[in-house]
């Protein structure tokens, strides 16, 4: 008997924070995607100067920001109409996995948001580039969220350029039980964590291979090897 499987009528949308000063996080997290996914995505890089020309993103970087998209993750449901799902990742990540494994999670669910609920310090007084290391509850859990749009009807621009950024990276926003719970493994933090062969998504949080210093990182191999698919172009004729 013939199984037919449910189409889905939108793509799955997925927003990555973009830093200028590590722009190939960027594209490789996106190649890693794109190379396993089996069903549409649309991604979208969140880029502050954008967001600021576009008028929707107004304050002035804090002093414990240390990317560009520190804040401006949380314009997501805003920028989807509040409708829809939609996902936010951090730039220095490498996706492992069929990022359709996600709707899996969202219909287990019944929530304004997923994520890894990590429950640790960091180890680290100091991040890449020299920043830093800011320690707070619920560290990390804003780094790979599953939004339900309409249900985080709060995050309108005004809140998101007015609130702290402890509110917003704590989830003042919403309720507690509105905060669902995602696998670590969607979200494993290299570092931090020991070694994961089966990790879903590598968040290289400490710095990631495409810095210097921290090139010889916990699954550094993997990144390197996805980095050099992105850059292979198989090699054509050029017709006479």
């Amino acid at each position: 008997m013939t199984q037919y499987r449910w189409v889905r009528t939108e793509p799955l949308r997925i927003f990555i924070g973009f830093d200028s000063k590590e722009p190939v996080a960027y594209h490789v997290l996106a190649h890693s995607i794109l190379r396993r996914a089996t069903v549409p995505v649309m991604i979208a890089p969140l880029v502050q100067s954008a967001l600021r020309a576009s008028g929707l993103y107004t304050r002035e970087r804090g002093a414990t920001e240390s990317t560009e998209f520190s804040l401006t993750r949380f314009l997501v449901p805003a920028l989807c109409g509040f409708r829809g799902h939609a996902v936010f990742m951090d730039c220095d990540m490498l996706c492992r996995v069929d990022v359709d494994h996600l709707w899996d999670e969202i219909m287990a669910h019944s929530a304004a948001v997923l994520v890894c609920q990590h429950d640790y310090t960091p180890r680290e007084g100091v991040k890449f580039l020299g920043h830093q290391q800011t320690v707070y509850p619920r560290k990390n859990w804003s780094s790979f969220m599953v939004f339900d749009n309409s249900r985080c009807a709060a995050l309108t621009p005004a809140y998101v350029n007015g609130a702290s950024g402890l509110e917003l990276h704590r989830f003042a926003w919403t309720d507690d039980h509105q905060i669902g719970a995602l696998p670590l493994d969607w979200n494993w933090l290299v570092g931090d964590y020991e070694p994961n062969d089966a990790a879903k998504i590598y968040h290289y949080t400490l710095g990631g291979p495409w810095f210097d210093a921290t090139n010889d990182c916990d699954h550094a191999d993997l990144w390197f090897e996805e980095s050099a698919l992105m850059l292979h172009a198989e090699q054509r004729e050029v017709p006479a």
